[in-house]
């Protein structure tokens, strides 16, 4: 092969996996158009098939950094586009080395399944990477996280994240290998009704299985509020002091005031909700405890910073009438680069002037995530921590009964990012079976029933309020009962086919030539 026609070769692979890359961006919300997901899988796989290992590394790694700037493109929006560039890169290391491994073992697969599971399985593998590794990972844009409004959103339920993705990774290779045998056999006149029969089967299958989720029955109700101050949060918002928490008892007294026959079991605030914290702030201390013991006379749960001696926390409060605070949380997991700097010395003398702007790093938290209210147990989460998958594992060991989800998004300003955040809400909901409650500072926000049912919601940038009644149910779905096992099982299965595979190159090499 000449090496023109060679470069050829290598800039089409290239062209396909960056289109297909920047494809993905309208298969996550905010554009929803979840089929397309399957198109940009698809084309990833047709840019390495045949190739070798090192160009397969390379267009993986183009893909992979097209797919992940594309969907994540709000990052920039307060740090500027270093972290994009830098977190892009990690991400498309993954898919690189992924891709690279794919071509490594396909020359060993000989069946059209064999194939498709192998990519399937590496892809599963590569997201388990990139949401672990450095630094506790990036554990968003997994391919599941772009079906929460797709007829297999309920694969979730039955195996969490890693099951859905590697469906919808599986289903994308299948086509991709079945297509060609197809094709061939077509053109020799060989085809017939039953060369339908297995692609028809395997859709079917991959469609009905997730509407068999059974949603539990609630062994109590909670009527809850969620509320919506429109307050301008961010990491550099330049508010006058106390309007953050004054935002967000407007939108509090005027759902008191709109529904002042409503017994409410409990108010959400969101991330952030209040500026001024209770524990030091004498006003806003004040202000809540007026709220919470005579005018809504129902529990509080809003988010705030404090500090411990010299480390800080993001944290949320349970605030109850007559009472006071009886329950604190703070964030176990903040977001590496954002909340704090991990590193800071080694990353300050890479970047100086974006490390500067990160001035304060929060601490790990350590309490347990769990507020009980009426006797129930609620789980609680902050923000980014929807996406963590070891959070939902936790409480659910720990017996939540519902989830109460408080975020902050005005960082990100009108991007995708808390539509993208809210679909993942939703599928939390699915995958646990639980009521989920998300308060966003900014919107939007939703109220999801057992299952993901969605109750209300709210739409971005605008002062509202949403109020439900959820059910709540004790039961642990499959997700959450062997879930968590399955990418562990993976990897094992992974291990040992590349062991298998090695063994059998260094047996060909010692078999005698005739």
């Amino acid at each position: 092969m000449s090496k023109h026609l060679d470069s050829v070769y290598l800039s089409s692979r290239l062209t396909l996996a960056v289109a297909s890359g920047l494809l993905s961006f309208f298969a996550y919300p905010k554009p929803g158009l979840w089929p397309l997901i399957f198109v940009s899988v698809a084309g990833l796989l047709i840019s390495v098939r045949g190739a070798t290992v090192a160009r397969a590394a390379l267009v993986g790694f183009a893909g992979g950094f097209a797919f992940y700037a594309s969907q994540c493109w709000w990052l920039s929006q307060y740090l500027g586009p270093l972290p994009l560039v830098a977190l892009s890169c990690i991400q498309a290391l993954w898919v690189g080395l992924g891709l690279a491994l794919y071509a490594l073992a396909r020359r060993h697969t000989k069946t059209i399944f064999g194939s498709s599971i192998l990519f399937a399985s590496l892809w599963m593998a590569r997201e388990w990477a990139s949401t672990h590794i450095p630094y506790g990972g990036y554990p968003w844009s997994r391919l599941a996280m772009s079906q929460s409004e797709s007829p297999l959103s309920g694969w979730v339920y039955f195996g969490g994240f890693s099951l859905l993705g590697l469906v919808v990774a599986l289903l994308s290779a299948l086509v991709v290998e079945w297509l060609p045998s197809f094709w061939a056999k077509r053109s020799e006149g060989l085809t017939s009704r039953r060369s339908f029969a297995a692609p028809i089967l395997v859709l079917l299958l991959a469609v009905l299985v997730p509407s068999l989720p059974p949603i539990a029955n609630a062994k109590a109700q909670l009527d809850v509020a969620a509320i919506q101050g429109n307050a301008n949060a961010g990491l550099f918002a330049n508010t006058r002091r106390g309007e953050i928490l004054e935002n967000h008892l407007d939108a509090t007294y005027e759902l008191l005031r709109n529904e002042p026959s409503r017994k409410l079991d409990l108010i959400v605030w969101p991330e952030n909700a209040s500026d001024l914290s209770p524990i030091v702030d004498l006003q806003a201390r004040q202000w809540i405890s007026d709220l919470v013991n005579v005018d809504a006379k129902a529990p509080l749960a809003f988010g705030t910073i404090t500090s411990n001696g010299s480390d800080l926390f993001n944290s949320s409060f349970l605030w109850e009438p007559g009472i006071g605070i009886t329950d604190q949380y703070d964030k176990k997991r903040p977001v590496p680069f954002a909340e704090y700097v991990p590193d800071r010395e080694f990353w300050n003398q890479l970047a100086p002037d974006l490390i500067g702007l990160i001035y304060r790093d929060y601490a790990f938290g350590e309490r347990d995530a769990i507020y009980e209210v009426n006797g129930q147990k609620l789980g609680v989460l902050i923000c980014f921590e929807v996406a963590i998958d070891e959070i939902f594992y936790e409480l659910s060991d720990q017996g939540a009964t519902a989830i109460l989800s408080q975020t902050n998004n005005a960082d990100f300003g009108r991007t995708d990012q808390a539509w993208q955040q809210l679909a993942i809400a939703k599928l939390r909901s699915i995958e646990t079976g639980l009521a989920l409650v998300n308060a966003s500072t900014v919107g939007p926000s939703a109220i999801y029933d057992r299952g993901g049912q969605l109750l209300d919601k709210s739409g971005a940038f605008e002062r509202d309020y949403l109020v439900a009644k959820i059910g709540l149910t004790d039961t642990k779905t499959p997700a959450m009962i062997f879930g968590r096992y399955l990418d562990y099982v993976n990897l094992a299965m992974l291990g040992l086919a590349f062991a298998w595979m090695l063994w059998r190159s260094i047996l060909e090499q010692r078999r005698p030539r005739a």
